[in-house]
């Protein structure tokens, strides 16, 4: 299918003017003004902004926690993604206790088999060497387009590993092209405190706040930089919450070492104020790394302005309030962890960020697209728009004003961490590889188009070649 775009604002992370964009085979093929190619499709764009479709790095679909299992499944979660504007994303195989990697590879494929509505990959997430995977089958993920190990240094007795497991996947890391990945809290003081704060009867969910201060993500965050430094692997930390983490990565990486940081979207606008709110609402806020004081806004937006910290993921790890946070509705270490997210990414980054002068719309392509394509290698088949890049394209209306409500996301979720959020500009159509996905506020492809994309090693781009398999 050829699909001609006329007329519109083409933004990427470093150019800004208008044009008209030609697709032919799922590809880019041509980028000029006044083009008159006829085309199977053509979409006016006067007006808007074309942009690149988002990548999201950091996602948790279909995937087992606390004794649950997310309420998105790879369609409902890659659904919201799409309304979005986020056409690709990372999502994370966590590998089940003694399982082996092939074995925890097979699982989440299964899970997205067929029902695709957007582009994936995987990042894996190392939780046993001991019964289940090896360090030798570990080395072998970056051949099958797995190029990122993910490691958990909290939730004690249940995901977190140990400095020795977290060094030598590191060295496994720097051996064979992949980018290590911690989530980066101190989960032996942690454990401390939930304790000490339960016996002393805090069960509510202020206290998963309380009990996992900015101190415990920050001594984490220098910890994991320090060993990855050792082990020579290159450092991504996610969801970044903190000054106290900010400033380990901002000194790593004015010493020019390889180490990158990421933020979340609910980290900019979500606070203790809300985890405190009475009548147990404050669980629809009770994630990890937890909201911070307010104070921590600034930091953030002068993080990714002057990209200390490089990309802006979601984490979406969504759950039912009522049904599921009520598990912990005695107990809030009982709570699962997580939260919804995927769907409005791109609405508040663009009203908050780029609308209210804080980024500009550059920095914001470059944030939710193009530097996570590039450290996941993806790029520059995905996070730009470029002759030879996949046409996974945003036609986004600034203009279009709405409110943020779960009433109407497409999140299976019943709650929304942004709810009565009014802004101004919104995806209006969405194409995946020259597909339309989304137009008129409806999903208008059929599930199953999304494809598992290998990713290139670290520091490798990706070029697009024969069509990859569906995952």
């Amino acid at each position: 299918m050829s699909v001609l775009i006329k007329g519109g604002r083409i933004v990427t992370a470093a150019d800004d003017y208008v044009g008209d964009i030609y697709v032919e085979d799922e590809t880019i093929t041509l980028i000029g003004a006044d083009l008159d190619q006829p085309a199977d499709k053509t979409i006016d764009a006067t007006g808007k902004y074309v942009l690149p479709g988002a990548v999201d790095p950091h996602t948790h679909l279909d995937m087992p926690f606390g004794g649950t299992v997310t309420i998105d499944d790879v369609e409902s979660g890659q659904t919201a993604a799409a309304f979005g504007g986020t056409t690709t994303h990372v999502d994370f195989i966590i590998q089940p206790q003694g399982a082996t990697f092939a074995q925890a590879l097979e699982e989440w494929r299964a899970k997205a088999n067929g029902v695709q509505v957007i582009d994936m990959g995987y990042h894996m997430a190392v939780t046993d060497l001991n019964e289940g995977g090896t360090l030798e089958e570990l080395a072998t993920l970056p051949d099958e387009g797995i190029t990122s190990y993910k490691l958990f240094m909290a939730y004690k007795g249940a995901l977190m590993v140990d400095d020795e497991t977290l060094f030598r996947t590191m060295e496994v890391a720097a051996e064979t092209g992949a980018l290590v990945m911690v989530h980066a809290e101190n989960g032996d003081v942690i454990d401390v405190l939930v304790k000490q704060a339960l016996e002393a009867g805090h069960t509510e969910p202020l206290y998963h706040a309380l009990t996992r201060p900015p101190e415990a993500e920050g001594e984490a965050t220098n910890r994991a930089i320090q060993l990855a430094r050792l082990a020579g692997a290159p450092l991504y930390v996610v969801h970044v919450t903190c000054r106290e983490a900010v400033e380990p990565i901002a000194r790593a990486r004015d010493k020019g070492w390889d180490v990158w940081g990421e933020t979340c979207t609910q980290y900019f606008f979500n606070s203790l104020d809300d985890i405190a709110k009475p009548d147990f609402e404050g669980a629809k806020y009770v994630y990890s790394p937890p909201v911070r004081d307010k104070s921590n806004w600034d930091v953030l937006w002068n993080a990714v302005r002057t990209d200390i910290l490089s990309a802006i993921s979601t984490d979406h790890c969504a759950f039912l309030w009522d049904g599921q946070k009520t598990l912990g509705k005695d107990d809030f270490s009982k709570i699962p962890n997580g939260g919804p997210g995927l769907e409005n990414r791109l609405q508040m980054i663009h009203e908050f960020g780029v609308r209210a002068g804080r980024i500009s719309l550059n920095r914001m392509v470059e944030l939710l697209a193009t530097s996570p394509a590039k450290l996941f290698g993806l790029y520059p088949r995905k996070g730009t728009i470029a002759v030879g890049s996949d046409a996974d394209i945003v036609i986004f209306d600034p203009e279009k004003r709405l409110t943020i409500t779960a009433a109407t996301q497409h999140s299976k979720s019943d709650y929304n961490l942004f709810e009565g959020t009014e802004v101004t500009g919104s995806p209006e159509t969405v194409l995946l590889r020259g597909h339309v996905l989304v137009e008129n506020g409806e999903l208008v492809a059929q599930p199953g188009i999304g494809q598992f994309v290998e990713r290139a090693r670290f520091g490798e781009e990706l070029r697009r070649g024969p069509a990859p398999a569906a995952a």
